[in-house]
């Protein structure tokens, strides 16, 4: 790697711990407002915040990684010889990829046999997206990340056709409140995880060294925030509406606050 800049350094050690401290209380905001929602929603929401822990602790991780892997001194930035560990990243994907899926599904609301089929069909898709995606991330040869990015962005298209083409009918069924935030819940998901294969690429298009490592992981860190707390606040205000919609209708009510 190229020598990296101190204002490099600095920019993803902050990008990391900004990222920590937002999915940290992402999670403290969906666990502590599980009351808010009616029964029917709360495993919903629960699953919301776990994904958000998951992420943070990854964060947390992967701070602490790269402040071991560099140092600065005398104005310079300096490896350690400890290599930075970007596993973590990988980790907290393959828990967190298929859960984000299973959140949408779940608060839709659908027919139980509809549910467990498309949760399962579309996490192992996940899955395998992840998995194929992390020999091209770690690879030192560009013909590599070509290679297991194409792969992996196969299981996504396949993600992709059925969130629009198989959803799309569930979607229009939704309560008339709601349909509106399933639908931008749904894009934000496929426009953000577009983001990431651009991300992804960045090492096999030209650039490398300390640029390529710093807009990776900066890249990669704002697209899980959208991805991850900011689509769980769609999912929290989803669930709100729906319960809303449950209680005019005679539902459950949900726990009162406190």
């Amino acid at each position: 790697m190229t020598s990296m800049s101190v204002g490099q350094f600095h920019l993803v050690g902050i990008s990391f711990s900004f990222c920590f401290s937002l999915m940290a209380a992402a999670t403290a905001f969906f666990w502590i407002n599980r009351g808010q929602v009616t029964p029917n929603f709360r495993a919903t929401i629960t699953i919301t915040g776990l994904v958000t822990l998951i992420a943070a602790y990854n964060y947390f991780r992967m701070f602490q990684s790269w402040e071991g892997a560099y140092q600065v001194a005398d104005g310079t930035v300096k490896a350690t010889g400890v290599a930075f560990n970007g596993m973590f990243r990988y980790a907290d994907w393959v828990a967190t990829v298929p859960l984000l899926l299973v959140e949408l599904i779940l608060v839709m609301r659908l027919p139980r046999e509809e549910t467990i089929s498309r949760a399962t069909r579309l996490s192992v898709l996940a899955v395998l997206m992840i998995v194929l995606g992390y020999p091209g991330e770690v690879a030192s040869a560009t013909s590599t990340r070509w290679i297991f990015g194409i792969l992996s962005m196969l299981p996504f298209l396949w993600i992709v056709y059925e969130l629009y083409s198989g959803l799309g009918d569930a979607i229009s069924k939704q309560p008339d409140d709601a349909r509106g935030l399933v639908t931008t819940a749904r894009n934000l998901t496929v426009y953000v995880w577009f983001f990431y294969p651009v991300v992804y690429f960045v090492g096999a298009v030209g650039l490398d060294g300390a640029t390529a490592t710093t807009i990776i992981q900066i890249g990669y860190t704002i697209a899980d925030l959208l991805a991850k707390a900011a689509f769980g606040v769609l999912i929290y205000m989803i669930a709100v509406r729906k319960s809303e919609a449950e209680m005019r209708s005679g539902g459950t009510q949900p726990a009162a606050a406190g």
